[in-house]
């Protein structure tokens, strides 16, 4: 690798209904994530540069609709995990996210090609975790489909096959 050109950064899919991935998305100054019901040590795991999605299986928490969709993409920024007061005795741990514009899209229609989806009848288990890596192509065909710029992302940009 030369000097010239950057690493290509961890991907990470994080999962929480679209409610609260846009609350952190929509925060100001700059963004936030928080992954498993506020703890910090699945946060630790993360670095300033890596790309990370948010998938909702609902579009509010214990929400009965499917929602089933990568709703937000961001990039995560220096800093290490820090907690939050949120009231009622509820202070996560987050860690700060720049968001970039993307539109939602169902997972759906990328199951065929996403390289962490082994077994299509069993497509979410690994979304049980709340957080997990995977790989750089995988993220970029779900930045593709949220109509984000995967170059944005530190991400090379990948060819979308006709299915």
């Amino acid at each position: 690798m030369s000097a010239a050109t950057a690493p290509t950064p961890r991907c990470w899919i994080a999962v929480a209904c679209a409610e609260h991935a846009q609350r952190g998305r929509d925060h100001a100054p700059v963004g936030f994530m928080q992954v498993c019901h506020g703890k910090g040590g699945p946060l630790r795991r993360l670095t300033p540069g890596d790309v990370v999605v948010y998938y909702a299986p609902s579009t509010t928490m214990g929400g009965k609709d499917r929602l089933q969709s990568f709703v937000s993409l961001g990039v995560v920024q220096p800093g290490s995990p820090y907690q939050a007061d949120m009231g009622g005795g509820f202070v996560p741990f987050r860690r700060d996210v720049r968001y970039v514009a993307a539109e939602p899209a169902p997972i759906a229609p990328l199951l065929d090609a996403l390289d962490f989806v082994e077994d299509r009848s069993h497509w979410g288990y690994k979304f049980r975790y709340g957080l997990f890596e995977v790989s750089a192509g995988d993220m970029a065909l779900i930045a593709q489909a949220m109509c984000a710029e995967p170059q944005a992302l530190g991400l090379a940009p990948v060819a979308m096959t006709a299915q």
